[in-house]
């Protein structure tokens, strides 16, 4: 493998291989670093059995950015979109979820002066300014919106589910409200898991030639003369790169910088912190009640949905895949043990003896959904920790200050990639 590189990418996932699949499209010589032996970070699926799992449940928003994206690099996207539909968890309470016309008029969680409201409240969001929201924290915006505590605790539940964050008095409005509007025009869910999103643009930039280094980690990101970077990996072997496209996290990438960063740059990194979540995810013969698809905990930050009742996540057509999690606030102390226990507590309130007909599962109790939670002043963090160097780049969910998840990696390594080239042509 050569040692020198046009555009060397340290971290092959999505962002990693979108960018690289528009970079390709240049000529230049890409290499991916990847640090774990399989490509895919947190896009990986997992075949357990004949079962495929996402990391956690996975969705695309059908309005959003990444589809488009993905379509243009010539990615083919086979799945369906979930009813809105499904029910609200009051303890052992149930109420038909108000996401659709036909819950808002027959839940039993609203009275007829809270339908009204949320469905003001409803087109209020699908016709607010986000950009005017910049200093206000999603809960201080939804106490502002809505006068009635049930028409709060939905737009909290919406937040969970449109952004899996679970923090509304620390959170940006903007950046919540972005991915609601997103979210009220429907998700996608992928068959056989994003693992197919990942082969194919892994397929179409080896086939552009493109390489792949796996198994690898970058020791250290140094600065050398005429605008060229040196990269020290983990086997001590060294590359030299025009351009550094980095996908990792602040703080992987704060380590690998060293004494190329300020202390005020290394301070903004330090000051990310992460949305994690604990999942539950299982394969069952048969639901207990076949109807009930989807719930959400009205007090507590428990979902559960049946993604293969929209996707095909089994060999066997007839085995059921369902994803059950609890969005962890970041002050939260993680107690492996005592998670599994409340997801599985939860889901024995909706589908009862789901033990008798499951085929497999697996729990993870602390998985990292995007890295970085989205607050207030992250845009001037953010542009602080920015580095002025000429030929390094960053993307990846946390750095965008608009969006996070998918759409601010995909978006993110689409612009790095834009932006390199135009370089290089300059």
């Amino acid at each position: 493998m050569e040692n020198k590189w046009d555009v060397a990418i340290i971290g092959g996932g999505l962002a990693g291989y979108v960018a690289a699949n528009y970079l390709a499209r240049t000529g230049m010589s890409i290499l991916i670093i990847e640090k774990d032996k399989k490509t895919g970070g947190r896009a990986r699926t997992i075949q357990i059995n004949h079962e495929f799992f996402n990391l956690g449940p996975h969705a695309l928003y059908t309005k959003g950015n990444v589809i488009p994206i993905l379509q243009d690099l010539g990615i083919e996207l086979n799945g369906r979109s979930p009813k809105l539909n499904g029910l609200l968890m009051d303890g052992k309470v149930k109420y038909n979820a108000p996401f659709n016309p036909l819950g808002v008029f027959t839940t039993g969680f609203l009275n007829w002066q809270e339908r009204i409201e949320w469905l003001k409240v409803l087109l209020k969001i699908k016709n607010v300014k986000v950009e005017r929201l910049s200093e206000r924290t999603f809960q201080q915006w939804v106490h502002q919106t809505a006068t009635s505590n049930n028409v709060q605790a939905l737009l909290l539940i919406l937040g969970r589910l449109a952004t899996y964050c679970h923090a509304p008095e620390k959170v940006s409005a903007s950046v919540i409200i972005t991915h609601l509007k997103m979210a009220l025009g429907g998700v996608f869910y992928i068959d056989r898991g994003w693992q197919t999103i990942i082969d194919q643009l892994h397929n179409k930039a080896v086939i552009s030639g493109v390489q792949i280094k796996s198994g690898t980690t970058v020791k250290e990101v140094k600065l050398v003369k005429n605008n060229y970077t040196d990269l020290l990996l983990s086997n001590d072997e060294k590359l030299t790169c025009k351009y550094v496209l980095s996908t990792t996290g602040p703080q992987e990438l704060a380590k690998m910088l060293g004494g190329n960063i300020t202390q005020t740059q290394m301070d903004s990194f330090a000051q990310i912190v992460p949305v994690k979540g604990a999942t539950l995810d299982i394969a069952l013969t048969q639901l207990p009640k076949p109807n009930q698809l989807f719930a959400m905990e009205i007090t507590e930050p428990f979902y559960y949905s049946v993604h293969s009742n929209s996707a095909i996540l089994s060999e066997n057509e007839n085995t059921i895949v369902l994803h059950v999690f609890k969005y962890l606030h970041p002050d939260d102390n993680i107690d492996g043990k005592e998670l599994k226990k409340e997801l599985e507590q939860f889901l024995e309130k909706i589908q009862p003896g789901w033990q008798d007909y499951k085929i497999s599962s697996r729990f993870m109790p602390s998985i990292t959904v995007n890295q970085r939670l989205p607050q207030i002043g992250d845009k001037q963090k953010l542009q602080r920790s920015m580095l002025n160097e000429a030929g390094l780049y960053l993307a990846g969910d946390w750095v965008s200050f608009h969006s996070i998840l998918s759409e601010g990696a995909v978006s993110s390594a689409k612009q790095a990639a834009e932006e390199i080239i135009k370089k290089e042509q300059r």
